[in-house]
């Protein structure tokens, strides 16, 4: 073996990412059931016996798909940093804007539909780190807001709903169903942002609210 032949072999990391890579491809097209270890290891180049000795099941490689392409721990921390100074426009438009972006890899919402539809334990999983999380986080800044008199008296949940099934809606549309943009991505997001706090926002009472009207 040459020197030049042990310095192109791919490292382990290497194959790791390229198994990812391959699986996350075809469970997005084919759904988990529907896709094979044997499968993933052609796309990927490899023996399948060097898929098993890298993810032991199908279910290890998709964890492990969501452990690489589910980064939101930096965004929530910008968003708690929004939240903190009560900047409703950017603590949307934050939220909106990470699902709404130029060039977003539309294998995620692919893999969510799929894992959902199959009804199998990783649907749980991928709702966990990949919704829940946004729901959560952004049902408690609602709720916040509503206890310090800046948003309606509504549920704070529901409302969470609302906000990330709009935007989830918008890349259906275009993701999925290929529906073109009319609007920049930022603008876009404005949009969406500036409907949502209209509704959502209190209207100022007592003298205030008469000089406004005035």
């Amino acid at each position: 073996m040459t020197a030049r032949s042990r310095q192109t072999r791919p490292t382990s990391r290497e194959r790791q990412a390229g198994l990812i890579a391959a699986a996350a491809s075809l469970f997005a097209d084919k759904g988990f059931n529907g896709t094979t270890t044997k499968e993933i290891a052609k796309a990927a180049g490899v023996s399948e016996a060097l898929v098993f000795k890298h993810f032991p099941t199908k279910r290890a490689l998709y964890a492990a798909i969501l452990a690489e392409k589910v980064t939101v721990d930096e965004l929530l921390g910008t968003v708690a940093e929004a939240a903190k100074k009560r900047d409703d426009r950017r603590v949307f438009t934050l939220i909106a804007g990470f699902r709404i972006r130029p060039g977003a890899d539309s294998t995620l919402l692919r893999l969510l539909l799929f894992s959902a539809l199959e009804g199998h334990e990783l649907s749980e999983m991928f709702f966990d780190k990949h919704h829940r999380v946004f729901y959560d986080h952004l049902a408690t800044y609602i709720e916040t807001r509503i206890a310090e008199g800046a948003f309606r008296s509504v549920d704070p949940l529901l409302t969470a709903r609302a906000f990330i099934g709009m935007v989830v809606h918008h890349r259906l549309l275009h993701e999925i169903f290929g529906v073109p943009m009319h609007r920049s991505h930022d603008e876009t997001v404005s949009t969406y942002v500036d409907i949502f706090l209209t509704g959502l926002v209190q209207e100022p009472t007592g003298p205030a609210a008469r000089r406004r009207s005035r």
